[in-house]
C-alpha cells in the first residue's frame, strides 16, 4: 500500500475509533421520546454528555455511548418531551405570591375575607399584603371593597392584585399612605372606582393602581431571591426548564448572583420596560446559556375583566365604555422605532381588537421605516383579534405570544362583556397557526396556573372551568397536542432567539427535558391535564422528582 495513503487510512482508522470511543455521561434508554424535531420526531435513546446532547436514536444505536461510569436510565416506556418553555412569566410576581396570601381559588365573598383575616394575623404592623390574586367573577361578580377587609388589616397596608394584574384592591391604610380620597382627581388612562358618596371602594384599575403600589417598599436582593428560589422550586415541578420573565421588576441582579453561586437550575431571559429602552440599550448585555436580558415589554392596554381591554366598539354589557389604551401610541411608536434601531427584541402587551390593531400598525410602521431585518417583535396575549388583523401576523413576522389556559378561564364570563360575534376570533389559536403565524405559548403566572400541561389540555379542548362548555368553547379555534408541544417548545425558543441551543431534542442541543407519566398523543384530550411530571432534567442534570419532592 502507498504510505501516504497508509498514514491516511491510520489517521481515518484512530478518529473512527475516538468518536465510537466517546461515553455519555448518562444515557436515557426504553423511553418514548418526542423530540419536536419534526423530520425524526421520535426515538426511544437519548445520550448526554455535559450539558448536551450526544446522540439520540435508538437503543441498540446507542450502546455504543455506554461507558463505565455512565448513569444508565430505563425509562420504561414514559413519555419525553423536550423541556417546556414558558413564554410569560412574571417571576418576582409569582414568587412573592407563593409566599403570601392566596385568593385565586377564593370562590366566595366569605372565604375572601377569611384567608386576608387569617394571613393578617400574623403580620407585623405596617407590613404590606400584596400579590393575592383573586378573582371577583367566582363569586358572582361583585368586586370586592376595602370595607370587607378594614376591620382586619387596620395597621396592615393591602394592595392586592386582581388575577390579571390589572386591578387592585386597596383598603384604607394602603390608600391613606397614597393620600387617596374623595377628592383625588381622575387618573389618565386609570380609574379610581368611587362609591355614590364620593369615596374610594379601594378598587384602582391600570394606571391609578400605581398611586399605591409605587409606595410599596421594594424587595430587597434576600427577598428577591427568597421568591425567586421558590418560584424556581415551583416551575421545575411543572417540567417548565426555560422562561421568558416579563416582570420588569428588577430580579436580574439577583438572577446574576445566583448564576454566579450555580444556585440557578431554571434558564430566564428577562425583560425590562419598553419605554426605559434607552437607559437599557447602555446596559452590559448578558446572553449565556442560563441568562440573558436586552428584551423589552410595554403595555397598549389593560385587560379583559377589569374593562380595560381597549376595543373598536363599546363592551356589550357597558354601552358607553370601549376600555383604555394606557399609552399614547405616537410615544410607543418613537420607542420601537429607537429600540429597533439598537436590534432589541420587543414585545407588547395588547388585549383588545382595538390594541392589536393599533400595535400592528405601529410594528407595520417602524419595519417600513427600520427595514426587513430578523427582529422577531411579539405581541404578548394578542387575545381579542379583529379578523382582519389575523393575517397580518404572517404578513408581518409578529410572534403571538398566547396562555390557552386563559381561554378555558375567561371562556366562563367573556361572551357577556363582548358578545357573540367578538367571541369568534377570542384566543385565535387555529386562525393564527393556519394564517401561518408563529404561536407560542405560556402562563402568565401568577395570573395563570404555569402547567404547561394544563395549558395544553386548555388548548387542544377549550374545557371552560366551569364545565358548562363540554365540547369546548370557540371549538373551531382548537389546536392539536402537536401543535400545543411546539407552541410551548420549538417555537418558544425560536421567540427567544434560542432555537439553536433549545426548544427539541437533537444531537448539540442543551439536554433539557422532562420525562412524563403519560404519552400525551394517545390518551384522551380530557386527561392530559391530569398528566404527571415525573422528573426535569435541565443541562442533564436532575432538578426534579415527584418520588424525591413528596419525601
Amino acid at each position: 500500500m502507498n504510505k501516504y495513503l497508509y498514514f491516511f487510512f491510520i489517521v481515518f482508522l484512530f478518529s473512527s475509533c475516538q468518536e465510537d470511543g466517546i461515553s455519555a455521561d448518562l444515557l436515557i434508554r426504553n423511553a418514548n421520546i418526542w423530540t419536536g424535531n419534526l423530520d425524526k420526531p421520535n426515538a426511544e435513546a437519548m445520550a448526554i454528555k455535559g450539558d448536551s446532547i450526544l446522540a439520540i436514536g435508538s437503543s441498540e444505536d446507542l450502546k455504543k455511548f455506554k461507558g463505565q461510569y455512565t448513569e444508565i436510565i430505563d425509562a420504561d416506556d414514559n413519555f419525553i418531551t423536550p423541556g417546556f418553555i414558558d413564554s410569560h412569566v412574571h417571576l418576582l410576581m409569582g414568587g412573592n405570591s407563593l409566599l403570601n396570601v392566596q385568593l385565586r381559588d377564593a370562590n366566595t365573598k366569605e372565604e375572601f375575607i377569611n384567608r386576608i383575616a387569617s394571613f393578617s394575623k400574623d403580620l407585623k404592623p405596617n407590613q404590606w399584603i400584596v400579590e393575592g390574586n383573586w378573582d371577583h367573577t367566582l363569586w358572582g361578580g361583585e368586586l370586592p371593597s376595602k370595607d370587607w377587609i378594614d376591620e382586619f388589616t387596620k395597621e396592615k397596608p393591602v394592595a392586592i392584585y386582581r388575577m390579571d394584574g390589572h386591578m387592585i384592591l386597596a383598603n384604607s391604610a394602603a390608600l391613606k399612605i397614597a393620600g387617596i380620597d374623595r377628592n383625588t382627581p381622575k387618573v389618565k388612562n386609570g380609574e379610581i372606582v368611587k362609591n355614590p358618596d364620593g369615596t374610594p371602594t379601594g378598587i384602582l384599575k391600570s394606571e391609578a393602581m400605581y398611586l399605591v403600589l409605587n409606595k410599596i417598599p421594594s424587595l430587597t436582593d434576600s427577598q428577591k431571591e427568597k421568591a425567586i428560589k421558590s418560584a424556581q422550586k415551583y416551575l421545575l415541578s411543572n417540567g417548565v426548564t426555560s422562561i421568558h420573565d416579563v416582570d420588569s421588576l428588577g430580579g436580574f441582579k439577583v438572577l446574576k448572583k445566583m448564576y454566579a453561586n450555580n444556585e440557578l437550575d431554571i434558564r430566564v431571559y428577562s425583560a425590562n420596560p419598553l419605554n426605559n429602552w434607552n437607559a437599557i440599550s447602555k446596559e452590559k448585555k448578558v446572553d449565556n446559556k442560563w441568562i440573558k436580558n436586552g428584551f423589552l415589554k410595554g403595555f397598549v392596554d389593560g385587560s379583559l375583566g377589569s374593562h380595560s381591554a381597549a376595543f373598536k366598539e363599546p363592551y356589550s354589557d357597558k354601552p358607553k365604555d370601549s376600555g383604555i389604551l394606557t399609552v399614547n401610541i405616537d410615544s410607543l411608536k418613537t420607542w420601537i422605532t429607537k429600540a429597533d434601531n439598537k436590534n432589541i427584541q420587543i414585545t407588547v402587551h395588547a388585549i383588545g381588537d382595538k390594541a392589536n390593531s393599533k400595535l400592528l400598525n405601529t410594528y407595520e410602521t417602524v419595519i417600513q421605516s427600520n427595514g426587513i431585518k430578523d427582529r422577531r417583535f411579539r405581541i404578548e396575549h394578542a387575545q381579542h383579534l379583529d379578523r382582519n388583523d389575523i393575517s397580518r401576523f404572517s404578513d408581518l413576522n409578529v410572534i403571538a405570544s398566547m396562555q390557552p389556559y386563559h381561554a378555558i378561564d375567561d371562556g366562563r364570563w367573556a361572551e357577556e362583556l363582548i358578545g357573540p360575534e367578538r367571541i369568534k376570533t377570542t384566543y385565535a389559536f387555529k386562525s393564527l397557526i393556519d394564517a401561518n403565524a408563529t404561536l407560542v405559548f405560556g402562563s402568565d403566572w401568577p395570573v395563570a396556573p404555569a402547567s404547561p400541561l394544563y395549558g395544553i389540555f386548555a388548548a387542544v379542548t377549550r374545557k371552560t372551568l366551569d364545565n358548562k362548555n363540554p365540547n369546548g368553547w370557540i371549538p373551531e379555534q382548537k389546536i392539536n397536542v402537536e401543535q400545543a408541544l411546539i407552541a410551548y417548545t420549538k417555537n418558544a425558543a425560536y421567540s427567544s432567539f434560542d432555537e439553536n441551543i433549545k426548544g427539541t431534542l437533537e444531537k448539540g442541543k442543551l439536554a433539557d427535558f422532562v420525562i412524563l407519566s403519560e404519552n400525551i398523543f394517545s390518551i384522551p384530550r380530557e386527561k392530559i391535564k391530569d398528566v404527571l411530571v415525573l422528573q426535569t432534567y435541565v443541562g442533564g442534570k436532575k432538578v426534579f422528582d415527584k418520588n424525591e419532592a413528596q419525601q
